[in-house]
């Protein structure tokens, strides 16, 4: 658990730097997908909005949705998933990312590090 992040419900993290924001999913929902064999993202140019399917991941479990934690336009997408998606396993708070949205609104209803903690212990 990172503790300088903030996290969603539906498991994925926010950095926030400025008005950009970087996101992924966290340790917790990679180990619940297992092997992670391929990440649908949006495309650069498209608008995400808090709370709103952005795209998904298949794993050799099953395949779940991504929920953006913030709203935006998406200026970044992390296009080495498309051939390395094992590095959302290895690396999620890093070489994992997803993509950066620059905010258009103030993210809210986020949870803190500690938040987050309790609601992944009671869902394992």
């Amino acid at each position: 658990m990172q503790k300088d992040l903030l996290y969603s419900k539906t498991h994925e993290w926010v950095r926030i730097e400025d008005e950009i924001a970087m996101v992924g999913i966290t340790d917790f929902a990679q180990e619940q997908l297992g092997d992670i064999t391929y990440v649908e993202l949006p495309a650069v140019g498209d608008t995400v909005e808090a709370g709103r399917e952005m795209g998904s991941v298949e794993s050799v479990k099953a395949a779940s949705e991504l929920y953006s934690p913030v709203s935006g336009e998406v200026i970044e997408v992390n296009d080495e998933l498309e051939g390395a998606p094992e590095k959302v396993n290895t690396d999620p708070y890093g070489e994992g990312w997803l993509i950066r949205v620059r905010l258009s609104d103030e993210p809210t209803g986020l949870l803190s590090p500690e938040e987050y903690e309790e609601l992944a212990k009671a869902e394992h």
